[in-house]
C-alpha cells in the first residue's frame, strides 16, 4: 500500500472515529430533574446534535433536590422553581449563566424572566423552561361545580376523599388562597396561624400527600379521591384517559401560578459548549410547542404560542397568559425563617398534631 492512500485511510479512519465519539457524548451531560422531563421532545435540537439523550437522576420534591445537592451530589444541571432559586444561590449552588449564549433569551416571555429567582444580584441564575398552575381539580361527576371551592376541601362530606402535594410550600399557598392572606410569602404570626389552621381543618380529608403526580391521578381516576390540589397536567392527564375532571381555573376562586427551569450547578464537568447546546434545545419553540401540545404546560418562549393551534391554547387556558401573570398568586421565594417555621408545622399537621 503506497504512503499516500495509507495516510488517506488514516485520515478518513480518523475522522469516523471522532464523528463516532461525538455522537456518543450526549449522555456525558448529567441532569438532576423530576421524573418525566428525561422526555426527548423537550430538547430535539440536543438530540439532532449528539444523536444520544443526558443522563438524568430524579427527586421528588425541590427539598429533597437542595438536601442531596448540598451533601455533595453532583450533575451539570439541574431544574428548579423559581421560588427555590435563592435558597440555592445562598448555599453556593449556581453558577451564574451567560445569556449571551442563550440563543432564544430574547424570545423569552419579559414576565417570566421578571420573576423573582430568575435573576439575582445582576446575575441570571435560571433559564426558564415552563410554567403553569397548581389548582383545585375535582371530579365533575362526583363534585358539584356549584359548590366547588378551597373551604370545600374542609367539608366532613369529604373525609378521605382528597389529595394534596407533600410539599409545605405548595400547601401554604394552598391556605393562603383559601384564607385571603395576600403575601403568603412573608406571613405575620397571626396570618401563619390562620393559614396553619386551614391545613389542620382539610386534614382529616387527605386521603394521601401526594409525591408523585402519577400517584394522584389515578387516585383521581379510580375514585379513590374526588378532588385536590394539583399541577395542570394532572387535568389533562384525566381528561385524555377519559375521566371526568376539571381544573378550577377561576382566580376568583384561586389558582397558583409557579416557574420552574435549569440551572448551572457548581462542580459540573460537562463542557459549557455542552451544557448550553441544552439549554437552548429546551428553550427552542419546538420544545415549547411540544409542551404545551403534549403536556398542557406553557413555555417560556413567547413564539411557541404562535405555532399552537387557538382551539389548544384555549382548551389549555393560554390564550389569555397575562391573567396570569395579574391575578394567581406566585409561587415566590418565601422568607427564610418563614420557610422554616413552614417545613416544622406542616410535618407537624401531617402526623395529626
Amino acid at each position: 500500500m503506497n504512503k499516500l492512500l495509507s495516510k488517506g485511510l488514516l485520515a478518513c479512519s480518523t475522522a469516523l472515529v471522532s464523528s463516532t465519539m461525538a455522537l456518543a457524548d450526549g449522555s456525558d451531560l448529567t441532569v438532576f430533574d423530576w421524573s418525566g422531563y428525561e422526555d426527548e421532545g423537550f430538547y430535539g435540537s440536543y438530540m439532532e446534535k449528539y444523536n444520544e439523550a443526558p443522563s438524568y437522576t430524579y427527586f421528588g420534591s425541590v427539598e429533597e433536590a437542595f438536601t442531596k445537592l448540598q451533601s455533595g451530589f453532583s450533575a451539570d444541571l439541574a431544574h428548579p422553581c423559581s421560588d427555590m432559586v435563592r435558597k440555592w444561590v445562598a448555599a453556593d449552588l449556581l453558577e451564574p449563566l451567560d445569556t449571551s449564549r442563550l440563543t432564544h433569551w430574547d424570545d423569552l416571555l419579559p414576565e417570566i424572566k421578571e420573576v423573582d429567582g430568575v435573576e439575582i444580584d445582576g446575575n441570571v441564575y435560571m433559564m426558564p423552561f415552563e410554567w403553569g398552575n397548581t389548582g383545585l381539580i375535582y371530579r365533575t361527576d362526583l363534585v358539584s361545580a356549584d359548590d366547588i371551592s378551597l373551604q370545600l376541601l374542609a367539608d366532613p362530606a369529604y373525609q378521605g376523599k382528597i389529595a394534596v402535594p407533600d410539599a409545605a410550600s405548595s400547601a401554604y399557598a394552598l391556605a393562603a388562597l383559601a384564607t385571603g392572606i395576600s403575601n403568603y410569602t412573608n406571613m405575620t404570626d397571626e396570618e401563619f396561624e390562620t393559614a396553619s389552621n386551614y391545613l389542620r381543618s382539610i386534614h382529616p380529608n387527605v386521603r394521601f400527600y401526594w409525591t408523585d403526580g402519577g400517584q394522584f391521578d389515578q387516585a383521581m381516576a379510580s375514585g379513590e379521591i374526588e378532588m385536590g390540589w394539583a399541577w395542570n397536567q394532572s387535568e389533562l392527564n384525566l381528561i385524555w384517559n377519559e375521566t371526568p375532571a376539571l381544573m378550577v381555573k377561576d382566580t376568583d376562586v384561586g389558582i397558583a401560578t409557579w416557574v420552574c427551569g435549569y440551572v448551572h450547578l457548581k462542580g459540573s464537568t460537562a463542557p459549557d459548549d455542552q451544557i448550553y447546546d441544552m439549554l437552548n434545545a429546551l428553550s427552542d419553540v419546538n420544545s415549547g410547542q411540544y409542551i404545551i401540545e403534549n403536556w398542557g404546560y406553557a413555555h417560556s418562549n413567547a413564539e411557541s404560542y404562535d405555532v399552537v393551534d387557538a382551539e389548544t391554547l384555549a382548551a389549555y387556558g393560554f390564550d389569555d397568559v397575562q391573567k396570569f401573570f395579574d391575578n394567581s398568586l406566585f409561587f415566590d421565594a418565601v422568607e427564610p425563617s418563614l420557610e422554616s417555621r413552614m417545613l416544622r408545622e406542616f410535618e407537624r399537621i401531617k402526623s395529626g398534631f
